[in-house]
């Protein structure tokens, strides 16, 4: 198989340095300064056991490509972003498998639309982009743990063969039946990168508190809504401490997706898919969700207006949960 990676930030390079070290066809899709980096000196993969100049091919779209088959593409762009890339992809929809290798839940549904083979892949890859050509994967003894399965459930022989050239390539990759409760459970997860963003990394008591009413809210709305999810205890035995943070030299990790999104000024954010869906999903079922509807709405706001991380205290932020207003920001 050759593994197109359309995406190749933070999550998308790493999965696509590693199956390239391993000796699998890789293609990485860009875009910008990025792109131009990649073709110019390769990707640059940084991890606790060094630095990696990796020749790996790149592309700006499928145009630059001749697609057949054998090919799997590997979505790993940020779902807002995801409409697009499935817009530029669509003509080889009902021919080429795709794997959402994405934060969030609604990516595999979006792509089931246009693509015939579908299949989620949860992601627990802690995993760092702010340079261009450059991506640092600060974990061992593995880089990442990938749960795959098809979508909307079920394996297959396709899923089985990805997961072992994963695995080959270093990261845990289990394949299971029920992928999407993994990525309901990531998602829970991923409520707290918007206070990651917003107050810059600082976990204060307050930002804890923030963190714990935004999952508990969460938890809420998809018991409310009937969506199974992997427990914390169970995600903990998957990764026991196969996935730890270790040193990189020259790296001092700053933070996760929205972190990193608000630190190159991108303009977006992921927070409509992240704190947003547990929104939308507490408005579909009654169940109010007061904190997240916060989160969802400043980490927009900052992303907006290009503000830096830490832009806000924990403070202004659960002021703003109670209707306060931070100085400044308006609605």
């Amino acid at each position: 198989m050759r593994y197109i990676i359309v995406g190749a930030g933070a999550v998308g390079a790493t999965i696509g340095g590693r199956l390239y070290e391993s000796g699998h066809e890789v293609v990485l899709v860009a875009r910008g300064v990025h792109l131009e980096a990649l073709r110019e000196r390769g990707l640059t993969l940084r991890t606790p056991d060094g630095t990696s100049q990796l020749p790996v091919p790149v592309a700006g779209g499928p145009d630059e490509l001749a697609l057949g088959e054998g090919d799997v593409l590997v979505l790993a762009v940020k779902t807002q972003d995801t409409q697009a890339a499935l817009d530029a992809w669509a003509p080889v929809a009902d021919r080429l498998p795709l794997i959402c290798a994405q934060n969030g839940v609604a990516n595999e549904r979006m792509a089931l639309r246009r693509f015939r083979e579908v299949y989620g892949m949860c992601v627990w890859l802690p995993s760092t982009h702010l340079e261009p050509g450059e991506v640092v994967a600060p974990c061992g003894p593995l880089p990442g743990i990938l749960h795959l399965g098809r979508y909307p459930h079920g394996t297959d022989d396709l899923a089985r063969a990805v997961s072992a050239d994963l695995e080959k390539s270093s990261f845990g990759a289990p394949v299971v039946p029920d992928v999407m409760r993994w990525k309901y459970a990531k998602l829970l997860s991923n409520l707290g990168n918007a206070v990651e963003a917003l107050c810059g990394g600082g976990w204060d008591d307050t930002a804890a508190d923030l963190l714990d009413r935004a999952r508990a809210e969460g938890g809420a709305v998809l018991d409310a809504a009937g969506i199974p999810y992997a427990s914390v205890e169970e995600q903990a035995a998957v990764r026991g401490d196969r996935v730890s943070l270790r040193a990189v030299d020259g790296f001092a990790r700053g933070g996760g997706s929205s972190w990193q999104s608000l630190t190159r000024g991108t303009g977006s954010v992921e927070a409509d898919w992240l704190n947003g869906e547990i929104v939308l999903l507490g408005r579909l079922h009654g169940v109010p969700a007061p904190v997240n509807e916060t989160l969802r709405r400043l980490t927009n706001r900052a992303a907006r207006d290009r503000r830096a991380p830490g832009s806000l205290t924990s403070a202004q932020v659960a002021a703003a949960v109670e209707g306060r207003e931070p100085v400044g920001w308006g609605a």
